[in-house]
């Protein structure tokens, strides 16, 4: 399959589109697809399913530069408007599924309290050591991994990216 059969595809649905894109041998993948399933049957009728293996169509994945399974990508009317890259929590699953049958442009897939908490340590202490050492890269390295576990909170960097999105086509 190549990119304009997927479109293709993806436009026969009249139902937006959560598209798992997997690998037998993945065992991530295999993890995640009994959850999508799972929660795929609770909107049913409101929210379509596609499960596309990476291993038989290596030429799709390519053209959608998709580097890594497993990768879900949440399409409406045959426009990819959200990409995830590795494995996330049902919770995450749910409010993607929620959000598309609500029509709901904006999907937000929160962080988990420990991811939030990784990045904010991990960011900190990246920052510690570049104070004591010295080193601006650390420290600017560390407040950016610190950024990243709060980011999604942040009403500064909510108004910026929101500018942002809405000047792109």
């Amino acid at each position: 399959m190549n990119l304009p059969e997927f479109q293709q595809q993806l436009k026969s649905h009249s139902n937006p589109v959560i598209v798992d894109l997997w690998a037998p041998w993945c065992v991530p993948c295999r993890l995640t697809r009994p959850i999508l399933e799972s929660i795929g049957k609770e909107y049913n009728g409101r929210v379509d399913l596609l499960f596309v293996n990476a291993d038989e169509h290596p030429e799709l994945l390519k053209e959608l530069r998709v580097y890594g399974v497993p990768t879900v990508l949440v399409t409406q009317s045959g426009d990819i408007i959200r990409k995830f890259s590795g494995a996330q929590s049902r919770e995450n699953y749910r409010v993607l599924f929620e959000a598309l049958a609500n029509s709901d442009e904006k999907v937000n897939v929160a962080l988990s309290t420990f991811d939030r908490l990784l990045r904010l340590f991990a960011g900190s202490a990246l920052g510690i050591a570049g104070f004591s050492s010295g080193s601006w890269i650390l420290i600017l390295l560390g407040g950016l991994i610190a950024f990243l576990g709060v980011y999604d909170r942040c009403p500064i960097w909510q108004a910026v990216t929101a500018h942002f999105l809405k000047r792109t086509p």
